[in-house]
């Protein structure tokens, strides 16, 4: 398994669920710090560079932009003075003036980052934006593996990356069938018939080095089809030799083209066993085959989720990564009168408003605190707290797309409960 995957599908979610809101950040002026700090490099010498900054700062015209880059100096500061030494991984902080409320309702706030992967250089810049480009890169799936489903009729050419698969090309060869037309001798149909797959067999070629080599760097190439038609096209040797030299397995599958990829990844799993992909493939199934059996340890749905994980019964929650949900937590501050509600992003505004101009049921005043909270984190803490473990799985593949017909989120169980 990859380092990306290591740090957990939570971790990675979180990141870049961060990533992307602090992406579209603006602030006032060049006021916006990013600051890159590569593992090994000395607290001490990054905090004395910031004193410079800190220093040439003096010189900004504006008093405004001058004290907010200041400002955001000295927070820097103080959150590194924290640290003994820099993580494994480095660390990135974000500071700088952010608006609350409009143009004059600047804060100064402070995102502090420990990276999935080692930051590779240190970097500080000031701008109108924070720099979340080098963090995005992080987040990229480094492996990516080709497939090529072939036979006489068609080839798929498709890409595996972390949890994606994408048939990138099919296609049709135009080889004509084994039966030859009325009038043509049998010798002269099986060499047109030989020329036309020797043609086609080249073409492929020509694509997979373009895909393969040109348009994406895989590191890993695996060959299906049915029939003996992928070990001629192997022992014809019509592809580039530094892909040759990257093939992992030869499969047999009952098709080529678009469905022999996809039935390339459901019989490559040993092979494939360290792709993101796979994993998720294998919990979905798992997942779904619980869900069949009559007395299965498998429930799905947000209730019957949160009723499993109160009674300690969750061995492994599975959810889609866009199941766009929050948490709502409203308490009367009278009374104290406290409830959770589920509900979109999208519902959010409306529930609130709907909650502040409701009277509480227990003091009829209305007078409350909410809290929001998103649910995928919410659920990741309430199941770590019982031992359960937290799979966030892309909902843009088949597994995903599955899961989604479950309400996006499932669970296999630790044992059956009954009443």
């Amino acid at each position: 398994m990859s380092k990306i995957e290591e740090k957990s599908s939570v971790e990675k979610y979180r990141l870049k669920q961060l990533v992307a809101e602090l992406s579209k950040k603006r602030g006032r002026g060049t006021e916006l710090i990013s600051l890159y700090i590569p593992p090994g490099k000395p607290i001490h010498e990054v905090i004395n560079a910031l004193r410079e900054e800190w220093g040439t700062a003096s010189n900004i015209k504006s008093d405004t932009t001058r004290s907010h880059v200041q400002d955001a100096l000295v927070k820097t500061m103080q959150r590194l003075k924290l640290y003994k030494k820099t993580p494994e991984n480095g660390l990135v902080i974000f500071c700088g003036a952010l608006p609350t409320n409009g143009l004059g309702s600047e804060t100064i706030f402070l995102y502090e980052i420990v990276p999935i992967k080692p930051v590779q250089t240190y970097l500080y810049r000031c701008d109108d934006h924070f720099h979340t480009e080098f963090l995005q890169e992080m987040l990229k799936e480094e492996t990516y593996i080709g497939i090529i489903s072939i036979d006489t009729s068609e080839a798929g050419l498709g890409l595996l990356y972390g949890d994606r698969v994408e048939v990138a090309e099919v296609l049709t060869s135009g080889v004509s069938g084994k039966h030859r037309a009325g009038g043509q001798s049998a010798r002269r149909f099986e060499r047109l018939r030989e020329m036309e797959i020797n043609e086609f067999f080249h073409r492929v070629g020509r694509h997979a080095t373009k895909l393969f080599l040109e348009e994406n760097k895989i590191s890993k190439l695996v060959i299906s089809g049915p029939g003996p038609t992928k070990d001629d096209f192997l022992k014809g040797e019509y592809l580039h030799y530094q892909l040759r030299d990257k093939i992992i397995a030869v499969i047999d599958t009952s098709y080529a083209g678009e469905e022999g990829i996809r039935e390339t990844v459901m019989k490559a799993e040993k092979v494939l066993e360290d792709l993101r992909l796979v994993e998720e493939m294998k919990m979905v199934q798992n997942f779904l085959r619980e869900v069949s059996k009559e007395d299965g340890l498998a429930v799905y749905g947000i209730q019957a989720i949160e009723n499993s994980l109160n009674q300690g019964n969750v061995d492994i929650i599975i959810v889609v990564e866009d199941l766009n949900m929050i948490v709502l937590k409203v308490k009367c501050k009278y009374c104290g009168k406290e409830k959770i509600e589920y509900i979109t992003r999208e519902e959010y505004i409306k529930r609130k408003q709907e909650i502040i101009s409701t009277a509480c049921t227990e003091c009829q005043r209305v007078e409350y605190e909410i809290e929001e909270e998103d649910y995928i984190e919410y659920i990741a803490r309430k199941a770590d707290i019982v031992g359960a473990r937290v799979e966030v799985i892309s909902s843009k593949t088949e597994t995903g797309l599955m899961l989604k017909n479950f309400g996006g989120i499932g669970a296999i169980l630790k044992y059956k409960y009954h009443n």
